[in-house]
């Protein structure tokens, strides 16, 4: 499949553009988070700490009664099944020849395939803190920045389930990188954790958890009549691979279509099956996973998510502000409950999943999960735009890795449509993968980023050089996002209005960055090594 054909068209006009809004359930936020910034504002202090969990604990309290009180049906199970750093398109459903996903194509057959699912910030942490916790990345505090901590005063899903009766767990990668335990938290905001098993894996980089064996393991310690809430994470296909695994494994690098920001390059293909096979390794823990729900007779009344945080760990695309890092591929199973065989192409937000899951459930979702439910479109028997409201996505980012003076970011927001990716870069004088001198931090070390980096031209240019404060791409013509129409006089008005728009929106969610107080990003303490630091490098000049 052609890199090309991961954004079809959708027929949508200027016209379009110029009316976009949000559904009033996706601007049901609780009010603007009050923001404040001291020298000494890192962590929160000891009886904030205790003033956030005792109002997180007293809103559940509140919010319980009612939420069990809505409760119709039987509840069905809810299992999200993650990979880690895997691209929308990059299945064998896309009739993509170098990758094999057969347990993923069932799904998507056997329930539902969006297009357009998406995540407002494609980095592992931000993104899993959306999923969790029903709210966009800027809308999270700390946990706006990769490798942060996770404030405690959210609700996440997983909990909320858990009051109502459910039995939680996860296993592999939960919410992460970053630290749970500053705030008060007792466990992973996934839940309880379930990784007793490992095996042998069949290639290095690869981890040796065994998944699906976890979750039977989850399974048989699950009280009789409970239904279950799952989070299965794999560690793949996030780096490091085995190198000329994919070749090994019998893939052809002539079957791989490179994209154009990527130098036409043998090793980037051996590079790409490499990660293909991680996909697979991934996908086959999924069948193992539908294969024991279907032994107990559990694959029908069980809602199953499969998606991915963010897209695949190459140049370009995770951690940047691009189509292909905040495209997420998703297929929905539910049995009778949600007919199969179908394609979906509404927009889908990351932060729409936790609300769906406790409507599922027959709960309300707490006033603190600004997404919206689109549980009417799984229960739907159509295809194609089933909700017209449904036709925009906002997306953005702070700092993720460390790798510039005073552990800058490189602030971004941006406003997808159907046509149209608009992005604004904030601070167009920084790196934004983070800078030369500490190894452009935010782009996955591998055999893709060292070749890129071997001269300086337009491939590097596209993948680590300084980008212009506006982008504009017609990104269901240009997906690949390398034809920047924001300095063409024929599409000011567009940018204009999709600025005006985004910001206005924005603002409307408490974004601090909107609201005048965007030097609250660069206050987070990064929790994790700081090997890589701008003040790590200068010390040992």
């Amino acid at each position: 499949m052609a890199w090309a054909n991961l954004g079809p068209s959708l027929g949508f006009g200027q016209d379009d553009v110029a009316g976009l809004h949000m559904s009033p359930g996706a601007l049901r936020t609780a009010n603007p988070m009050l923001w404040t910034c001291t020298p000494g504002g890192v962590h929160m202090r000891a009886h904030e700490i205790r003033f956030s969990m005792l109002a997180a604990c007293l809103g559940l309290l509140a919010y319980f009664p009612l939420a069990v009180a809505t409760q119709a049906a039987p509840q069905p199970n809810i299992l999200l099944v993650i990979a880690d750093d895997w691209s929308y398109g990059h299945a064998s459903v896309f009739n993509v020849p170098w990758i094999r996903t057969p347990a993923f194509d069932r799904v998507a057959r056997e329930g539902v395939l969006f297009r357009n699912a998406f995540t407002s910030n494609p980095k592992c942490s931000p993104s899993r803190a959306s999923i969790l916790t029903g709210r966009n990345s800027w809308q999270l505090k700390e946990a706006m920045n990769h490798n942060s901590i996770f404030p405690p005063e959210f609700p996440v899903y997983p909990d909320i389930l858990e009051q109502a009766g459910y039995f939680v767990g996860y296993t592999g990668k939960g919410w992460g990188p970053g630290e749970w335990r500053v705030g008060g938290r007792k466990r992973n905001p996934a839940g309880p954790e379930f990784n007793r098993y490992r095996l042998k894996p069949p290639y290095n980089g690869i981890s040796v958890v065994d998944y699906a064996r976890n979750f039977e393991d989850f399974l048989s310690k699950r009280p009789a009549g409970k239904p279950f809430c799952f989070w299965l994470g794999t560690h793949e296909p996030h780096r490091a691979y085995e190198e000329g695994s994919g070749v090994r494994a019998g893939k052809d690098p002539k079957l791989v279509l490179l994209p154009p920001y990527y130098p036409d390059a043998d090793l980037i293909r051996r590079d790409i099956l490499d990660y293909a096979v991680e996909v697979e390794w991934f996908d086959q823990h999924l069948e193992r996973v539908l294969k024991k729900l279907e032994e107990i007779g559990e694959l029908d009344n069980t809602l199953i998510v499969v998606t991915s945080d963010n897209g695949m760990p190459f140049p370009r695309v995770k951690g940047q502000i691009y189509e292909h890092a905040f495209h997420m591929p998703l297929a929905i199973r539910w049995g009778a409950v949600s007919p199969g065989g179908r394609v979906v192409d509404d927009f889908i937000n990351f932060r729409d999943l936790a609300p769906t899951f406790l409507e599922a459930a027959g709960l309300t979702p707490p006033p603190s999960m600004t997404g919206r439910s689109f549980l009417d479109i799984l229960k739907s028997a159509k295809s194609g735009w089933i909700d017209p409201s449904r036709n925009l996505m906002l997306v953005g980012k702070e700092r993720h890795d460390l790798g510039r003076p005073n552990d800058w970011g490189y602030p971004v927001r941006a406003i997808r449509t159907p046509e149209w990716l608009y992005v604004r870069n904030y601070e167009p004088d920084r790196w934004p993968v983070g800078n030369p001198e500490t190894g452009y931090r935010n782009c996955d070390d591998g055999p893709t980023k060292f070749f890129i980096l071997r001269r300086f031209d337009r491939y590097y240019k596209l993948c680590f050089g300084k980008r212009p404060a506006e982008e504009l791409y017609r990104v269901d013509q240009d997906p690949d996002c390398v034809n920047n129409l924001a300095y063409d006089p024929k599409f000011v008005d567009i940018k204009r209005q999709l600025r005006e728009r985004m910001e206005q929106l924005l603002r409307e969610e408490g974004d601090p960055r909107m609201l005048g107080n965007a030097a609250f990003f660069d206050t987070i303490e990064y929790m994790g090594s700081r090997d890589h630091a701008y003040d790590t490098w200068l010390k040992n000049q």
